[in-house]
């Protein structure tokens, strides 16, 4: 197969990431957000905010004073915008690298499925223990690519099977920061206490092939940026070979799970 980089990863479409990953979130955030058990009336940070999945889950679960999210995708942003209509939320284009926010300014700085993304993981908790409060919770979680994100695990097993040299790029093997022992450990090395680890597990039912495989078309991220860097034929063979691999269900949908490691500590 032709050869492939990092550089094919996108993440500019607000409209392609909701249906790959977006709508997964959401649940996941259902799960995370009561986890926190932030006070109501509390000043919260979304760091890499995406399509704002994670912001919209504050607003609607714990009664904010004030949300804030920033993403480093303009269309993330604007996507954020046009999605969350309410007053208590901001969202603008920063780095979560160098956050713009004055120390101390946050109750509660938090972050879904970001950290294996940015190319300085400690620097970004850094910057999110610096920029909460004292007392203040710094939070995030990540998907279990190496284990229980079934839909990529799935999709990487395949990937693997067709094409060796494509096997730096499965998640499981780029993202090792994503299990609970290298997180915590991210997190205490940064001076939170009260490091704790925990796992999500939401289900993620496809009503048929098409809504699990039609997600990976759009480009957005590593899986699909590597589907659609391939020939016709060569992303025929691959969606086979997913296809007979899928445990569908009597009525064709597909019953999978996806586990997420939740992470928090205490400044």
């Amino acid at each position: 197969m032709n050869s492939h980089n990092k550089s094919n990863e996108v993440w500019a479409s607000g409209d392609s990431y909701e249906p790959y990953v977006g709508r997964w979130s959401r649940l996941v955030a259902k799960e995370f957000i009561p986890w926190l058990a932030i006070p109501e009336n509390s000043r919260w940070l979304d760091v890499g905010c995406g399509t704002g999945a994670l912001s919209q889950t504050i607003l609607e679960m714990a009664n904010p004073k004030t949300v804030n999210g920033i993403d480093r995708s303009e269309d993330y942003v604007e996507s954020a915008r046009s999605r969350v209509d309410d007053p208590r939320a901001e969202f603008e284009v920063g780095n979560a690298q160098t956050l713009s926010f004055e120390s101390e300014t946050f109750d509660a700085a938090i972050s879904g499925l970001v950290l294996n993304f940015v190319p300085r993981p400690d620097q970004m908790i850094a910057e999110m223990a610096r920029v909460a409060g004292k007392g203040g919770t710094v939070a995030l979680y990540v998907w279990d690519y190496a284990g229980k994100m079934q839909m990529m695990r799935h999709f990487w097993n395949a990937v693997a099977a067709l094409d060796s040299a494509a096997r730096d790029l499965d998640e499981g093997m780029r993202f090792p920061i994503c299990n609970p022992d290298s997180l915590k450990k991210l997190f205490q090395n940064t001076g939170l206490f009260q490091v704790e680890a925990h796992s999500i597990d939401i289900p993620t039912h496809f009503k048929d092939f098409n809504d699990y495989w039609a997600p990976f078309l759009g480009g957005q991220g590593p899986a699909p940026g590597y589907a659609m860097s391939l020939s016709d034929e060569q992303r025929a063979r691959l969606r086979q070979r997913i296809y007979n691999s899928l445990p569908f269900a009597l009525d064709g949908s597909i019953p999978l799970t996806a586990r997420a490691w939740a992470v928090r500590g205490v400044k």
